[in-house]
């Protein structure tokens, strides 16, 4: 599969997340990825710590099989270039806010002149039409506009601040690439590339899936806690002796039945699946006391053998380091390229990136100088 897209060249204005999320998934399927950065205002995942080899490791993962080339595309030169070379390129993948690319010249309409068979990828907060259309937006923005927020989190405490970016990476990412690929496909049959307009708002919106099928057929309005998946039922965390958390999912009669008899707690076979809110509570209430009798370690080791729908809460370095991570190959190993102290200075800052083409992979190794 790492070959599958091979022949395929692809052009990433983006910055960020969204954008070069959607452009490494291309990337490690084979395709030949050119990152545009500017070589005056750098990319900010550039910055963010922590920081591997002098380079932010956020910048590093993002990038990997990737080549980069620092343009100055308020150069009339480089937008030339880019014109010149655009026929050689079957996909262009940007993120900057509607009429931004067709101010420089680079919109889909200037460059499918250029290249019919081009496929051009817009991934914005609203997309390009909408009242919205021109505002700034971030994750939690998609996810509070997309009513996700609106019927997550608890009751009390409100909607939680997730530990991912859902709404740039479910909603733009994974979207641009479905997009991207069925364009793709698509041209086989008409030979002619087309248009994306891939709004993280929009995206986002379809995630809701069950809960908007409900509002929108079943006339009720999702809240917090107030479904079987959002907290109202036994589905839910549930905190053990020593601060850590259980998830327990055992909504199944099999699994709930099973973990009624290991927890010896008889009010879970006899309410577990009523919807009343006095019987959701009872049964709730009973399991955060018996989970908070044990430690994570002692349930884990009890509900190893046991196939009830109970994990551990992991914190991500227990995730990565997991037996499961092993036995399927979450992290893979990639070594770094040697480079010069010189070289090393010029990419751990990019503020003082080179006015000129600098191309470097994703470890910083410089793979040549000048135009491009």
């Amino acid at each position: 599969m790492q070959h599958a897209l091979q022949g395929l060249k692809v052009l990433d204005f983006s910055t960020l997340l969204p954008g070069p999320f959607a452009t490494l998934y291309l990337a490690d399927l084979g395709a030949e990825v050119i990152h545009v950065e500017s070589p005056t205002r750098p990319d900010l995942i550039r910055l963010f710590p922590p920081y591997a080899h002098g380079q932010a490791t956020a910048h590093l993962y993002l990038n990997r099989n990737k080549q980069s080339v620092a343009l100055d595309l308020k150069d009339p030169q480089n937008i030339a270039a880019i014109k010149e070379k655009i026929s050689q390129y079957d996909i262009v993948v940007e993120q900057f806010r509607p009429g931004v690319m067709q101010r420089l010249g680079l919109d889909y309409a200037t460059l499918a002149e250029i290249n019919p068979r081009l496929i051009y990828c817009s991934i914005t907060g609203y997309g390009q039409t909408g009242s919205y259309k021109d505002k700034a937006g971030h994750d939690i923005n998609y996810l509070a506009l997309s009513g996700i927020a609106g019927h997550s989190g608890r009751t009390q405490s409100g909607p939680p601040p997730l530990g991912i970016q859902v709404a740039d990476i479910a909603g733009g990412s994974l979207h641009a690439v479905i997009g991207i690929l069925t364009a793709v496909i698509e041209r086989t049959q008409s030979g002619k590339g087309q248009y994306i307009d891939i709004s993280m708002t929009d995206c986002v919106v379809a995630l809701n899936s069950m809960a908007a099928a409900a509002a929108l057929a079943g006339n009720i309005t999702p809240q917090p806690e107030s479904g079987i998946l959002n907290g109202a039922s036994f589905y839910d965390y549930y905190e053990t002796q020593d601060g850590r958390y259980l998830s327990i999912g055992s909504l199944e009669p099999q699994f709930m039945s099973g973990l009624a008899r290991l927890l010896e707690l008889p009010v879970l076979l006899e309410k577990g699946a009523s919807l009343q809110s006095e019987d959701c509570l009872k049964v709730k209430h009973a399991l955060q006391e018996k989970i908070k009798t044990r430690s994570l370690l002692e349930w884990q080791q009890l509900f190893s053998t046991q196939d009830v729908c109970v994990e551990p809460v992991l914190k991500l370095d227990e995730a990565l380091h997991s037996d499961l991570a092993q036995q399927r190959h979450w992290v893979v190993h990639v070594p770094l390229h040697e480079h010069s102290t010189e070289t090393q200075a010029q990419l751990a800052c990019p503020i003082k990136f080179s006015r000129s083409a600098m191309r470097y992979d994703f470890m910083g190794q410089v793979l040549g100088t000048g135009t491009w």
